[in-house]
């Protein structure tokens, strides 16, 4: 539906995104991810029409919103934007607010609108209220409310729950996320939380200087990155020195770990190897010894951080019901459902044991 092809940004005469490409179903929920200064929300006011392409273009469906020389007036693109602070009227009531995108409606056909609206953000009977009578929350929802009543193609979040304290921020998210499903409405969400990405997104698409790493469901980026910057930046995991020992094993320091398919690469290349903290596991055998440095308690399991001979570090996460304490001494090994390795010499080669 929504197509993004090779487009280039700047500003102040500099790109801030540079041929960038991905494409949004109908119906989908992506998510551009990615730290502070990467281009996202650039990216998000060019798709609304607030920001020229210098190369490339961006349609939705048959229709040509953006190219170089061209853009078409955001008021027309029927796309929709709910931003970080909300931006309602403070002096409109929440009926008010909604409708306000629904001027050339009858009184009758807006009263329809905005009833079905509240009832599909579960809100009925606030519509005589003011923004300020509305928790953070309810806002949040009048927002999207007023976003979908011109019936946009595609929705558009700038990071909407960022002004959320955690706990109200991550059931919203997941509340809107079922809003959206049950209006089949495709979007795109621009957050700097990989949590919030995760459990809101179809597909996400990780930014990083201006340039899209990696386009992918939750699962394949964090499973089979591209390449090591989005393993680095996805998830937890800690790099692993080694050598490709056979067509499918590679010599670390916790030992050979095999893989379920060939190597790329020719025997004693070095290797880098991705671990994750659910992929180190307490050895009921001859495990490698390991020193905790670190623990983090988070109820169901404990977050440590280990030492190993050589001095390299892992993570582990392991059930809280065994307590280890810093300094302790424990037999590890490595259980390695999702491989990842990289070639020292070429980050952007990597190989994945499903």
């Amino acid at each position: 539906m929504l197509q993004v092809k090779n487009i280039q940004c700047h500003y102040d005469g500099e790109p801030v995104i540079d041929d960038i490409s991905f494409h949004v179903n109908e119906g989908d929920i992506c998510t551009l991810l990615g730290p502070s200064g990467c281009g996202k929300t650039t990216a998000l006011r060019a798709i609304a029409g607030f920001q020229p392409v210098r190369r490339g273009e961006i349609l939705l469906g048959d229709s040509l919103l953006s190219q170089p020389g061209f853009s078409l007036d955001p008021e027309l693109r029927k796309v929709g934007m709910v931003f970080q602070d909300y931006a309602l009227f403070p002096h409109l009531t929440v009926k008010q607010n909604i409708c306000f995108g629904l001027r050339k409606k009858t009184g009758g056909e807006q009263n329809r609108i905005v009833q079905q609206l509240l009832e599909l953000v579960r809100l009925n009977g606030v519509e005589e209220r003011y923004p300020h009578e509305l928790s953070g929350g309810q806002q949040q929802r009048v927002a999207l409310a007023r976003a979908l009543a011109p019936a946009p193609k595609l929705l558009l979040l700038d990071e909407p729950f960022s002004n959320l304290d955690a706990e109200l921020r991550k059931s919203l998210s997941l509340e809107v996320r079922d809003i959206l499903k049950d209006y089949g409405i495709s979007a795109i969400l621009v957050t700097h939380d990989q949590e919030e990405a995760f459990a809101f997104s179809d597909h996400i698409g990780l930014l990083y200087h201006g340039a899209l790493q990696q386009w992918d469901t939750p699962f394949n980026l964090y499973h089979e990155p591209a390449n090591r910057l989005v393993a680095e930046f996805i998830g937890r995991g800690s790099f692993l020195p080694g050598v490709v020992s056979g067509h499918n094993s590679i010599q670390t320091e916790l030992g050979d770990l095999h893989g379920n398919r060939a190597y790329p690469w020719p025997e004693n290349s070095p290797v880098e190897v991705l671990l994750r903290p659910d992929d180190i596991v307490l050895s009921d055998f001859e495990g490698i010894e390991a020193t905790i440095e670190k623990k983090v308690f988070n109820g169901g399991a404990t977050l440590y951080r280990l030492a190993l001979p050589t001095g390299s570090k892992v993570e582990a996460l392991l059930p809280s019901h065994r307590d280890f304490q810093i300094g302790d001494s424990i037999a590890i090994e490595a259980d390695v459902e999702h491989l990842i390795a990289f070639r020292q010499q070429d980050e952007a080669e990597h190989y994945h044991k499903a």
